[in-house]
């Protein structure tokens, strides 16, 4: 998902119907600070995403593009997984 940022893609593994992990494929890493957040971000969403097992999640304050453009992300693999 590119919003002038960068692109955001993640690939989920699931595992009985639940996820168990999220990988972050492609980040925001197009100038120093879009990595910044990027690095700060990510994890955080990750366990937001497993702790919720959806793609429902609130966010991370200061990154909203990441925080949108990952559950974006998240939802596409999830409904290719046949989870959504």
């Amino acid at each position: 998902v590119g919003r002038g940022y960068g692109s955001v893609q993640v690939e989920v593994s699931v595992s009985g119907g639940r996820i168990v992990d999220i990988t972050a494929l492609a980040v925001p890493q197009n100038d120093p600070r879009s990595s910044q957040i990027s690095q700060y971000a990510v994890p955080q969403l990750v366990q937001q995403a497993i702790a919720a097992q959806s793609a429902n999640i609130a966010g991370i304050s200061g990154a909203s593009y990441t925080s949108s453009g990952f559950a974006q992300s998240l939802r596409s693999a999830l409904t290719a997984a046949g989870i959504a």
